[in-house]
Order: structure tokens, then C-alpha cells, then sequence
């Protein structure tokens, strides 16, 4: 979570402190050792971060997938979105695979097969449901507004990424909850309360 939230403040500003004071902050060793138990938070709550938790792989991949494009100037059919696009996904896909692989430590040697399994179990369906909804916005601005000419050397073309994230995490939103209701998400869920109680 220490990366999950200034991930999540680089595309939700002020509501990202907001939520990390009422939610993140509570849970963190130094909060617990004043105040021995955190505060019951609502219901929402859990769905939010572990969304917030699925979206940080997508940001982390828009930011390398569109900077590996745009540094090495791919296109696909003299287009940068095509390239841009596989490798954000691909990048947010094995971001999701690093996270898993640095929390799982309850696999000995089968350590790479545990984190991709949970991985495909609960985070790729949020990861998908994000990306498809941050590329579509994406394509929308390219072919609808800016007609080709939007780079990412340019603020606005930032502005609009951060718009396509704010929009992804309402996409991940139902099928992460979708995943917390069928238990697929509570392995994470539990690894980071674990993580919370034993620090």
C-alpha cells in the first residue's frame, strides 16, 4: 500500500489524501502503536482499495508501456496508440505479476506460480476491466478530438490519461467487488491485514 497510494494520488489529487486519511493512515504501524486498534471502516472500503490496488498496476503501466513507446517511437499502421496500447496492457499485467510475486511468501520454491495463479484468480479481470475502459477513452480523444495530433511530450495529453484513470477505476470497480463476493480477492485482502497486525 505504500505504493498504491501516491500511485493513486498522481489521477485521483485531493481524494486520494482524502481516502488514505480516513482509510490507509489508520492502518499504518505507527497509527496502531497510538492507537492499538484501527477504526471500522464502511463496507465500500474493501472494494475500494483492493480497486485502488488493481488500478495501481494499470498507472504504473500507462506511465512505462506509453514512455517505452513514445522513447523508441513504435507505430503500428502509422499510428502510436496501437503499440501504446499492448503495452500498457502488458505492462499492467506484469506489474500486477511483481506485486504478487513480492507478497507471496507462503510458497517456498513454487513462489513465481503462486503469484501468477493468484494473480489470474483475482486481479486480472479487475486489470483487464480498467485497461479496456482507460484505452477506449484513449482512442475516443485520439479519434474523436485530437485527430492525431495528442503526444505524450505534451501536459494535456497527461490530463487525458489521468481523466482515462479516473474512468478505469469505475470500470474495475464492479468486477472487483464481483471478486471480494466470490472470495477471490480475499487473499489479498487477508495478506494485508495480516501485514498491518504483525508490524
Amino acid at each position: 500500500m505504500e505504493i498504491v497510494w501516491p500511485a493513486t494520488a498522481l489521477y485521483f489529487g485531493p481524494a486520494a489524501v482524502l481516502a488514505y486519511r480516513q482509510w490507509g493512515r489508520p492502518q499504518s504501524p505507527r497509527w496502531l502503536r497510538r492507537h492499538r486498534t484501527p477504526p471500522r471502516r464502511p463496507r465500500h472500503a474493501d472494494t475500494t482499495i483492493a480497486t485502488l490496488h488493481c488500478a495501481t498496476h494499470c498507472v504504473i503501466g500507462a506511465i512505462v508501456g506509453t514512455l517505452f513507446v513514445f522513447g523508441f517511437g513504435l507505430e503500428i499502421l502509422d499510428r502510436r496508440l496501437w503499440p501504446e496500447f499492448i503495452a500498457d496492457y502488458v505492462a499492467a499485467v506484469l506489474v500486477g505479476l511483481v506485486f504478487r510475486y513480492f507478497t507471496q511468501v507462503d510458497a517456498a520454491g513454487r513462489r513465481a506460480w503462486a503469484a501468477t495463479r493468484r494473480f489470474l484468480r483475482g486481479g486480472l479481470l479487475s486489470v483487464s476491466a480498467f485497461e479496456f475502459a482507460l484505452l477506449g477513452w484513449l482512442a475516443l480523444m485520439e479519434f474523436s478530438v485530437f485527430h492525431g495530433t495528442l503526444q505524450p511530450s505534451s501536459p494535456v495529453f497527461w490530463l487525458i490519461v489521468q481523466i482515462g484513470l479516473v474512468i478505469g477505476f469505475f470500470a474495475a470497480w464492479p468486477p472487483t467487488l464481483w471478486l471480494i463476493r466470490h472470495g477471490a480477492k480475499a487473499e489479498l485482502l487477508d495478506a494485508d491485514e495480516t501485514e498491518i497486525s504483525s508490524s
